[in-house]
């Protein structure tokens, strides 16, 4: 019975989910309404699921019940069109081989032949049929081969070849002006299917006639058939075939590197593939003969000149005879080598396969065999060939190091492409490339660092990211650009000085100009200037170079603690009662103590008195701390074109509190608070300002003369016990 409702309930659930007006927000609102609770809710889940499940699956089998069924009758439809192009094209070529009879031989058997062939191609129109009978009249034609390719059958006259390329005329529209070259004549031609390089998508249908000197590429015109329209012709000569592997469902597949460009056909089966590649690289190698041979004849020297009798008329006047000038005969340069003959067509295969390192070794064969050789019109030829490979080879090089690319591996990735452009001669260029590379991946490093945190922290992180980076950067520098022009050491200091600077933006953005305490910003500089000292295993200093770059805003950091220092002296000061302090517990007078101690103020004991009394102002020991604090925090900070500021800063946080207590005493008429008063000045001059002077001394590692003469110029003030004036 529960099975039951519950069939009842999917059913029903399916049905409701199914209907055409069916909407989702309606429907979960009505649910919540209508739901007990939670419990309601994860059950009337858990049964939608288990329906898309169901569904899911009975969507699965339906598909795999029609699969083969999809695959069958795709093959049927390819078998059927491939045999109905066949058969098309055997048509076309019976044609063609009946209207090649002399009509002057047999006229009645060529007309009922020609009558028979338009019956049966049938597609063709009237005027287009009339046309290629009067062309074809005295041709040979093809005789195909199995799967639409076919060979030349014309025999080895010069009138068989140049029937043959008649006929070629015909078929292919828009070609007749660019196959006039004497000498022309069909080797192969065949059906293809072109595709796509990148994605490998079916682009079209084509069919290539190959001659003996060049490829033509023709598509095919639907609405005609055995008719092609022109789309591509390329020279042997700047024509490289690559066989593809076979990698199902792409498969019996090869590729033409016309350079800078390339393209992929796809033969009917493995052995048309095989015809043209074998054709190809055949008629290539017959080519290459042939224009050795033309070489080796222009390269001959020729004979002496005959010398012509003088003429023995005698109207014409005598002119004295000139000297001949023996002929220099040229130096004889052999470039007949298969290597050399191959080699535009190497290199382009090299540069499609990425072997860089290959396309070089090649160039430099060439240019140590040519290196001593004159430089005759087929060596000419050859380099200008060699040139258009090594502008496109930069090209890709350049590419390799370009910021567009991944800018994953570190430097590393970037030394195979750098050291071939050296190998190339472009030293220069590489190092631009390569700096402006480690640039944009520095840039990126920094730029994905994540704020988080406190700002030492931060800092920790942007430092250790941007100096590994230098670091790698320096010593991959160095094992590239070993042995080079030293101006690529240069361009690399400037390179590091830019860097730096980009370094010290995203550092002071995040530790001056979001106004930390003195004492973090001292903290990340000097966690800057360590990891800046490691760059110094490798001979590379930089320090200056932050230095200079965060000057400015240490100025400004230092200037505007100075600022609080004394706002909160005065504040101090304009509240002073001239009370000893009470600590309350010997633990607040112990820590006093300490901190006393970690200012340097060793005597501190001889200001204590009984219980937890201290014999000094709070504002005397206050400002105390924080001086000395100031210090501390100004010291990591200090490089030397700081010690003016410094010096400034602290005498004039010095003499605000020096000020304050010469006019107390000098206003005070109470004889117990002006003992008190002179108490704190004996504190501040006799002890305070040593220890000011002292510590400054062995931070910055010499003598300050500005202090010296503030401690010495301040004496204590001498007050007449019965008069209300002093006296300094």
């Amino acid at each position: 019975m529960v099975m039951a409702m519950s069939d009842s309930g999917a059913s029903r659930l399916r049905r409701q989910l199914e209907s055409g007006g069916f909407e989702a927000r309606l429907y979960v609102k009505q649910l919540s309404q209508q739901s007990d609770g939670d419990r309601d809710l994860q059950e009337h889940r858990q049964r939608i699921q288990a329906l898309a499940e169901e569904t899911a699956q009975n969507l699965k089998r339906n598909v795999y019940q029609n699969y083969r069924q999809f695959i069958e009758t795709a093959r049927e439809i390819s078998y059927l069109e491939s045999e109905m192009y066949q058969l098309s094209h055997l048509l076309t070529e019976q044609k063609s081989s009946l209207e090649s009879i002399p009509l002057t031989l047999l006229p009645a058997a060529a007309a009922a032949a020609a009558a028979g062939a338009a019956a049966a191609s049938g597609g063709e129109e009237g005027g287009g049929s009339a046309g290629g009978r009067d062309h074809l009249r005295g041709q040979t034609g093809f005789f195909p081969t199995p799967g639409g390719a076919s060979r030349d059958s014309s025999g080895p006259g010069e009138e068989g070849k140049q029937r043959t390329l008649t006929t070629l005329l015909e078929k292919v529209e828009g070609c007749r002006h660019l196959l006039e070259t004497p000498g022309q004549y069909l080797v192969y031609n065949g059906d293809l299917v072109e595709y796509e390089a990148d994605h490998m998508a079916q682009l079209q249908r084509v069919h290539g006639f190959l001659m003996n000197d060049c490829l033509l590429v023709a598509t095919w015109l639907p609405q005609r058939r055995g008719m092609y329209r022109y789309n591509a012709l390329y020279p042997l000569d700047d024509l490289a075939v690559v066989n593809v592997k076979d990698n199902p469902p792409m498969k019996d597949m090869f590729k033409l590197l016309m350079f800078p460009e390339s393209r992929i056909f796809q033969a009917e089966n493995a052995k048309i593939k095989r015809e043209w590649l074998e054709v190809l690289y055949k008629t290539k190698r017959a080519l290459s003969e042939k224009r050795r041979r033309e070489q080796e004849e222009a390269a001959a020297p020729r004979g002496p000149p005959q010398v012509t009798s003088k003429t023995s008329n005698p109207f014409e006047d005598e002119e004295e005879e000139e000297p001949a000038v023996p002929e220099v005969e040229e130096e004889k340069v052999d470039l007949s080598m298969e290597w050399i003959q191959e080699l535009p067509e190497d290199l382009d295969v090299c540069i499609a396969q990425r072997d860089f390192e290959g396309a070089v070794d090649l160039l430099d064969k060439l240019n140590h065999y040519l290196e001593d050789k004159p430089s005759p019109p087929p060596v000419k030829e050859l380099r200008a060939k060699v040139d258009e490979r090594v502008r496109q080879l930069t090209k890709v090089l350049v590419f390799e190091l370009s910021p567009d690319r991944s800018l994953r591996g570190g430097p590393k990735a970037t030394r195979r492409a750098v050291s071939q452009l050296i190998r190339l001669g472009q030293c220069t260029k590489a190092c631009e490339l390569f700096l402006r590379n480690r640039a944009a991946a520095v840039h990126t490093a920094i730029r994905q660092l994540r704020i988080e945190g406190a700002t030492l922290l931060y800092i920790h992180k942007l430092c250790h990211v941007f100096f590994t980076s230098l670091l790698e950067t320096a010593r991959e520098f160095e094992i590239d650009f070993a042995g080079t022009d030293s101006g690529c050491y240069s361009a690399f200091v400037v390179w590091a000085r830019s860097a730096m600077g980009m370094f010290v933006d995203a550092f002071s953005k995040q530790v001056f100009d979001s106004k930390e305490s003195l004492s973090t910003a001292a903290e990340c500089v000097k966690v800057a200037k360590e990891h800046c000292q490691q760059l110094g295993d490798i001979g590379l200093d930089l320090t200056f170079i932050i230095h200079a770059l965060l000057v400015k805003d240490i100025q400004g950091a230092l200037h505007s603690y100075k600022e609080i220092i004394i706002e909160a002296t005065k504040h101090r000061n304009s509240e002073e009662m001239w009370r000893r302090m009470n600590l309350m517990t010997p633990e607040a007078l112990g820590k006093l103590k300490e901190e006393m101690k970690s200012c340097g103020v060793s005597n501190f004991e001889q200001y204590t008195g009984d219980d937890c009394w201290v014999n000094l102002s709070y504002t005397v020991v206050a400002f105390t701390k924080q001086t000395m604090g100031f210090l501390e925090e100004a010291l990591k900070l200090y490089f030397p074109e700081l010690h003016m500021v410094l010096l400034e800063s602290l005498v004039e946080i010095i003499l605000v509190a020096v000020q304050h207590v010469d006019y107390s005493l000098r206003c005070e008429q109470d004889p117990e608070k002006k003992a008190f008063i002179r108490q704190n000045a004996s504190f501040l001059y006799e002890t305070v300002l040593p220890v000011v002077e002292k510590r400054f001394e062995e931070g910055v590692g010499k003598p300050a003369k500005q202090l010296q003469d503030l401690r010495n110029a301040s004496r204590l003030i001498r007050v007449n016990p019965e008069s209300t004036t002093s006296v300094v």
